[in-house]
């Protein structure tokens, strides 16, 4: 008994020499699946987009919406450090987005020929995020970052502001779906959306989810990661639904720019 005892302690002294190089691999996995993982749900919808010439089925509210969240992390970031990794998540996730942008913005200006030009500069809230050019976005994103960076400048010293820029943040990342859901609600359709972009958003969120639950993170991250789930889990329901039961679209009565994809 005493032997086999001795052996099995030579026998993990022996794979010591194993065990931090794995560890050291898992480790930077895990961190480049943090800083890549959530630009994947994206790569089927523009491969989408760009072969069907068609960007009716995707919301760009959805890109608007990760803009700002990622714009304000890496202003929270000023004022509390977290984990490179993330602060790389949101520098990737912007540079995804205006990517995005970019590809829809082009698709629809070639769909709408006759459709009168809108630009930022005009100011006018009926058709904000309803621009012509991909340089109009460029430019609010832009007008965004200094506005909040000012701000975020003058009230670093101020935990409040600090610890509600990080909920602001995580939050507005919680509302990501909505766009979407909404899009498909008034299309009665899930056509020229991506399944594979929700379900990864779906796996992609209830993992994260469960390592907020599991590591005891703060209580609205978890709250937020629950409703991300949530919200994913309301659009493949619509999918199912939409797919079962197709229905005729209706009518909206809106501007010339929104009758194509926003």
């Amino acid at each position: 008994m005493l032997r086999d005892f001795l052996l099995a302690i030579m026998e993990a002294d022996d794979l010591e020499w194993l065990v931090a190089p794995v560890q050291q691999l898992i480790s930077w996995g895990a961190s480049a699946a943090m800083i890549f993982g959530g630009v994947v749900p994206y790569i089927p919808q523009y491969r989408d987009i760009k072969r069907t010439q068609n960007a009716e089925g995707f919301s760009t509210y959805v890109c608007l919406v990760l803009l700002v969240a990622n714009i304000l992390r890496i202003l929270f970031w000023f004022g509390r450090h977290f984990e490179s990794p993330l602060l790389l998540q949101s520098i990737i996730m912007i540079i995804t987005m205006l990517l995005m942008l970019k590809l829809c913005t082009e698709v629809r200006v070639i769909n709408e020929l006759n459709i009168k030009r809108r630009s930022f500069s005009d100011f006018d809230l009926i058709y904000f995020w309803h621009w012509s050019k991909f340089t109009d976005y460029v430019q609010c994103v832009l007008a965004f970052t200094g506005v909040t960076g000012y701000i975020t400048y003058l009230s670093l010293d101020s935990i409040i502001f600090v610890e509600t820029l990080g909920f602001l943040a995580v939050f507005t990342e919680a509302m990501l779906g909505i766009p979407q859901l909404y899009r498909n609600y008034q299309n009665r359709s899930t056509e020229g959306m991506s399944v594979k972009m929700v379900l990864m958003w779906t796996s992609g969120d209830t993992f994260k989810t469960v390592y907020f639950l599991l590591n005891q993170a703060p209580f609205q991250f978890s709250i937020c990661g629950l409703l991300q789930v949530f919200v994913d889990m309301a659009i493949l329901m619509q999918v199912y639904f939409f797919s079962c039961y197709p229905q005729k679209p209706t009518s909206h009565p809106t501007h010339p720019a929104s009758t194509k994809a926003l």
